[in-house]
């Protein structure tokens, strides 16, 4: 290693400009009088005497003899874990006080100026907004998912990334998000396979991603999402708390389905993606277009299903159904 990268590695661990010159000297030339490694090092005096202070408090050198007059490194394993341990506490600290300073900075910018709570996005710049707000989460995603969509390309694969990268993903979909054409089978069981949490109510108040704790993309109403394609940027407030609260009350009360069977041998995807429109409220005809089959064979299957479970109408089929875990 040459002396210029051992120099960084010791600045790295808190070792100063002169005693890292006293270190570099030592290794050359110890065993030897302080005063020789000090007239090495460019050092004398008060200097010398602080800088090899130092190395000996970090335990990379110290006294040859009993009598001190030589001085020679030291094995450094034992004083490079502290070194280490205490430069990784000197990193924390900045970090609690690097992010303390700009809350502060965020409580009085926002004291002066409102409006910085809540940013607008509208036309083009909505997608793209999405799509970084999905690449930014890092703990949780809660979203309320209903139609009409915003074209977004690989918003379904942004979703199973996020999935993939650990993130939990809590969504809250709307009958309509189950009878739009395709989207049960494209990109709602996908997610569902991949980890998401999902569950159904018959509809959402607005259209809603919650990224972490840190802020919210919600939709004024679906109506005006769809009409005026605006979005709004919501932060820590009490306008951000009351979306929270809305969210959860919402999910507790939301029917839950997933991807897994409780029972052994399960159900073909085809029947629980049936038990998924019926319990999503569904209409017999949308759920035979998503299934591709006739009223009739509709029919068939969940006289089939029914029998399975012993239940005597649907109701009792869609509860008995969510007991099984097959919803």
């Amino acid at each position: 290693m040459t002396n210029e990268r051992l120099g960084e590695a010791l600045r790295l661990l808190g070792i100063d400009g002169p005693a890292r010159r006293v270190y570099l000297a030592l290794l050359e030339r110890a065993p030897a009088p302080l005063e020789e490694i000090g007239e090495a090092a460019g050092l004398a005096g008060a200097e010398l005497a602080g800088a090899y202070a130092a190395l000996v408090d970090a335990g990379l050198a110290g006294a040859a003899d009993g009598t001190g007059a030589v001085v020679v490194p030291v094995p450094p394993a034992a004083g490079l874990d502290v070194l280490a341990r205490h430069r990784a506490a000197e990193v924390e600290e900045s970090r609690i006080a690097v992010g303390g300073a700009f809350d502060v900075f965020r409580r009085q910018r926002l004291a002066a100026s409102p409006g910085d709570l809540v940013e607008v996005v509208t036309g083009d710049a909505v997608g793209p907004r999405i799509r970084q707000a999905w690449a930014s989460a890092r703990e949780q995603i809660r979203q309320f998912e209903s139609p009409p969509y915003v074209p977004l390309a690989g918003a379904t694969e942004d979703a199973l990334a996020t999935l993939a990268r650990g993130v939990t993903q809590r969504v809250v979909y709307s009958r309509a998000s189950l009878e739009h054409p395709g989207h049960l089978k494209d990109v709602i069981e996908p997610c569902v396979r991949a980890g998401e949490q999902a569950r159904v109510l018959p509809s959402v108040p607005v259209k809603l991603v919650i990224i972490d704790d840190a802020y919210a993309l919600v939709s004024l109403s679906i109506r005006e999402a769809d009409v005026h394609h605006t979005m709004l940027v919501v932060r820590p407030c009490g306008l951000f708390s009351a979306l929270v609260a809305l969210f959860e009350e919402s999910w507790s009360g939301a029917l839950p389905f997933h991807g897994r069977t409780a029972r052994p041998g399960g159900l073909a995807p085809a029947d629980r993606r049936l038990l998924w429109l019926l319990a999503g409220g569904a209409s017999d005809e949308v759920i035979a277009r998503e299934l591709g089959v006739s009223r009739r064979t509709l029919f068939r299957r969940l006289s089939t299903l029914m029998a399975r479970l012993g239940a005597a109408n649907r109701f009792q089929m869609a509860l008995r159904a969510q007991r099984s875990g097959w919803l």
